[in-house]
Formats: C-alpha cells, sequence, structure tokens
C-alpha cells in the first residue's frame, strides 16, 4: 500500500463513523495498521486532509557554539535528521551584551559584558556556515534566525549594591533574514563597536600631546590650543553612541512596547518574521553576578504589540496565554472584529543549548506544506499552517487531521485558512499516535475563545461536530489536546455567510 494510499484509506475510515457530535471509537483496521505504520510518521511527511499539504516537523530555537549553545550548527542538524526530522530553525543569540556607565559620559566612562552573539562572530559568517550546514546536510532544512534582547533598563546604583537590569530577557525570534546586513542593522540595544575605551585612550594621547606643545613654545601655541579642544570633543563624539542601531538606550526607563515594535517593524521590512519567546518565562528574575536581572512574565507584550508573527504558544514552561479566553483568544478576537491588520499564530519553542535542555525533538512544530523547501516552510510559518507540540522524546503524536467544513460537505479549511460557510460546520479532528499505546488524551474544540466541547477517549481519536454559525462577521476555531502531550493548533477562520 502507498502512502497516499494509506493517507485515504484512513481518511474514508474516519468517515465511516458514528454520528456527529460525539467521539468515535478508532476503526480496529486502523488500530492494527497503527503498530507498524505510526512509528515512521515523524520521519516521513504525513499527508493532511485539504488541498494536498504533508506535514513536516521542525524544531525552531536551536541555540550554536555562534552563542551560547553546545554544538556548531552542522552537528545540530545532523542530530536532527539522526533524531527523526527534517527542518531545524537556528535562532542564535544576535547581539548578547549589557553595557553600565557612568554620568555625563555613560557611554565613554562604563564597562560592557559581551557574551558569544552572531555580531560579535560576524553575521556573515553565521550565514556562512549555514550555508556549509546545508550542503553537508542536503536531506536537511535550516532556517536561520536570531533570539534578540531588544531593551533593558537600569535602576539602582552599583556602589548601592541594588544596580537592576530590567527587562533584558524579553525576546523575539526572528526567522528567515538571509543577509549579513539584516542582522548587522538590528536595532537592539550595544549592537555598534564599542567606541569608549579607544576614544578615552585617543583622548588622553590628544591631550598629553597638546600639552607637550604648549610647553614648547608660542610657535606651537596654535596647534597645542586645537588640539586641547579636540580632546573633549572625542569623548562627547564618543559618548553620543553614533554607530548605534536602536533610538532607544538603557538609562531612561521603560519605554513600553516601543523598543520592540521598533524591532518588529524593522524585521518585517527585511521579510523576516518574528515571534515572542517564552513570554512567561520563570527564569528572567535571579540574581547575576554583582547585578539582579528583573524579567518577569509579559504575555502583555501580545497585546501591546502589532504586526508580529506569532508566539511561543508551546515551551518549557507552565503557560496560561493558550488557556481559553486568555490573552491569545483576546488577541485572535482583536483580529476578528477589524482591530488588528493579521492573526497571531503560535509555535513550539525548543530553547536547545545542549543536553542540559533535555532531548532534542521534545517541542517540535509541524508545518502543513505544498513544497519541502525553505520558501514552502516560511510560507507555512507566515499564514499560521502549523501546530505546536510538547511531548516526550521519542514519543510523538500526529494531528492528522484538523479542518472546517460546510456541514454538507465540500472543501475543507485548515489551521490558517479563512473561510465563508452558511448555517451549519462539520469540524473534524484526527489524532494518532507514533506508537501506539492506547494513551488517554482529552481535546477541547474552542470557538471565539469559548469552550463549546471537550472529548476524551484513547488514542488514535476521530472527532466529528457538527456546529451551528451564530452571530455576525469572523470567528474561528482552534483546538488543543493534553494527556500523553500537548497540542496547540492554530485557528481558522470561519465567516458567517448568512448573517449578511
Amino acid at each position: 500500500m502507498t502512502r497516499a494510499q494509506l493517507s485515504g484509506f484512513l481518511t474514508v475510515s474516519g468517515l465511516k463513523t458514528a454520528a456527529t457530535r460525539h467521539l468515535c471509537p478508532a476503526n480496529p483496521a486502523v488500530r492494527r495498521l497503527g503498530g507498524s505504520v505510526f512509528f515512521f510518521l515523524l520521519l516521513l511527511p504525513g499527508i493532511s486532509r485539504g488541498a494536498g499539504y504533508s506535514q513536516m516537523a521542525g524544531l525552531v530555537d536551536l541555540r550554536s557554539t555562534f552563542s551560547d549553545g553546545d554544538y556548531s550548527i552542522g552537528t545540530l542538524a545532523k542530530m536532527a535528521g539522526d533524531n527523526g526530522f527534517g527542518l531545524v530553525f537556528i535562532n542564535d543569540h544576535d547581539r548578547e551584551a549589557m553595557e553600565y556607565g557612568l554620568p555625563p559620559l555613560r557611554n565613554v566612562l562604563g564597562k560592557r559584558v559581551e557574551m558569544n552573539s552572531i555580531n560579535r562572530e560576524g553575521a556573515g559568517k553565521y550565514l556562512a556556515a549555514i550555508a556549509r550546514a546545508r550542503k553537508d546536510h542536503p536531506g536537511m532544512l535550516i532556517i536561520p534566525g536570531s533570539e534578540c534582547a531588544p531593551f533593558y533598563y537600569w535602576t539602582g546604583s552599583y556602589f548601592g549594591r541594588d544596580l537592576t537590569a530590567h527587562e533584558p530577557e524579553r525576546r523575539i525570534l526572528t526567522i528567515g533574514m538571509e543577509k549579513p546586513e539584516d542582522y548587522r542593522d538590528l536595532p537592539v540595544l550595544h549592537n555598534s563597536p564599542y567606541l569608549a575605551v579607544p576614544a578615552l585612550l585617543l583622548a588622553v594621547l590628544v591631550f598629553g600631546f597638546s600639552i607637550r606643545l604648549l610647553r614648547r613654545g608660542s610657535g606651537y601655541r596654535p596647534t597645542g590650543l586645537l588640539l586641547l579642544a579636540l580632546a573633549p570633543c572625542l569623548l562627547l563624539a564618543a559618548d553620543a553612541d553614533p554607530f548605534r542601531k536602536s533610538p532607544f538606550d538603557q538609562y531612561h526607563g521603560p519605554q513600553g512596547i516601543a523598543p520592540y515594535q521598533f524591532l518588529v517593524n524593522y524585521v518585517a521590512s527585511k521579510g523576516g518574521l518574528t515571534f515572542w519567546n517564552y513570554p512567561e518565562t520563570h527564569s528572567g528574575v535571579r540574581r547575576l553576578g554583582p547585578i539582579r536581572v528583573d524579567t518577569p512574565p509579559y504575555p502583555e507584550a501580545l497585546e501591546e504589540a502589532k504586526n508580529y508573527t506569532g508566539f511561543a504558544a508551546v515551551y518549557g514552561d507552565n503557560i496560561t496565554a493558550t488557556a481559553p479566553g486568555n490573552v491569545w483568544d483576546r488577541v485572535l478576537n482583536e483580529y476578528c472584529e477589524g482591530r488588528r491588520a493579521r492573526p497571531v499564530w503560535g509555535i513550539a519553542t525548543a530553547d536547545y543549548h545542549g543536553p542540559a535542555d533535555g532531548r532534542l525533538g521534545d517541542f517540535p512544530t509541524v508545518f502543513l506544506v505544498r513544497k519541502r523547501t525553505v520558501a514552502g516552510v516560511l510560507e507555512a510559518m507566515r499564514k499560521g499552517r502549523m501546530y505546536a507540540e510538547g511531548v516526550a522524546y521519542p514519543q510523538f503524536i500526529s494531528l492528522d487531521e484538523f479542518s472546517v467544513s460546510g456541514s454538507s460537505g465540500g472543501a475543507a479549511a485548515v489551521s490558517g485558512d479563512s473561510v465563508r460557510l452558511e448555517g451549519r460546520t462539520l469540524v473534524r479532528i484526527r489524532l494518532s499516535e507514533k506508537a501506539p499505546s492506547g494513551s488517554v488524551a482529552t481535546v477541547r474544540l474552542i470557538k471565539g475563545g469559548k469552550i463549546i466541547k471537550t472529548f476524551r477517549g484513547k488514542l488514535p481519536l476521530d472527532i466529528n461536530y457538527d456546529d451551528e454559525l451564530t452571530g455576525r462577521g469572523l470567528t474561528y476555531y482552534r483546538m488543543d489536546m493534553s494527556g500523553p502531550a500537548r497540542i496547540i493548533s492554530n485557528p481558522i477562520f470561519v465567516e458567517n455567510a448568512g448573517s449578511r
């Protein structure tokens, strides 16, 4: 049996279930077949119902030795391939630095501490390493990106031992930029040459030389006076940080969403995508050497920012933003009401640096692609055709289908799609395990931010749910699953064509 025939068999068997509006037991033939087939679903592209999409599992937010990761880009690609993935996103830090200075010349009389990063090592070298890894691992799609911390601000005093950096771990992932200058010009703090030490040394040398000329006599006096005036000018020029990329600094208190929106707009202008990373982090408040860092959870940023692509909906922390009626649903409803120009999509992020972060494969994002290419994946990511999963690798739960169609048939819409329907809708959800074990899963179907039905049963599951469209305008369906794994789908938007 070919894979296409198998897909057709599974789809047909799913449609032969009992009446809608209740959970249907799995077809016994599918259960018997699962033991020999589903083991390979992670390794091979699954077939998804609707428009000829195939599933492709990838890992977002991997760090290499270009920043704070344990492995090279090539090694990460090999490891991911060995674990059954055909797609990785490298998101090294673009600039990892903090700086504190003393007034009145804060950018000269200070200290910068900087870690490895894309721009410290060289954006050209970073993209060249991506290109080499692509050549060495032709079966692997490798998509470049970065993790940005655009802004932080200081309170307290170093001498008072209460110096605190606020919001240094409010992170945004950038994805898909392929030019070195796009990274070099990112509007993040300290993304510029550090001029303090050379400017200070040059000013001291100029000052000393001017004093020497003045002492040698009147013939050198004009030159000595000119150089004497030049020394403070050098310091003032360096303190102005003329090469900085960000219009913000760390000394004027909180700036709200502005520094982050500035970054989002910049990346969009370069054709890249942006995702808020771990917005409910629980490790952002701690002591770091002689200073404190204070980054409390920031799910409110999802509502405050505009025109970003999405956010980490599944990762290694407890997450509430995706709970029905919470921040994500409020943002999606803003889009439905016309108060937001674009929807917000959810992904899973691995935050993988090395073995200390668990298994490479615990947090896959699964894309519905037409073509298994970088462009095909980025198109799916931009349009929300994907779902996020948190699982204990090598376990894998496949969302074989999540679709909405008219109850009388017709083309089915999948995650990220918008469709006009009238009267009643049919929502289909199919879930299976890579290695069937009969695990019990709980599935919630959410419409417009409210749970409309909860299903519970052993995997694999076939769910057909008939629903009535009421009200006017746009709404959406999404689903989540808990149990042996955590799955978050992206929404399918439905306009009630009968309300006009």
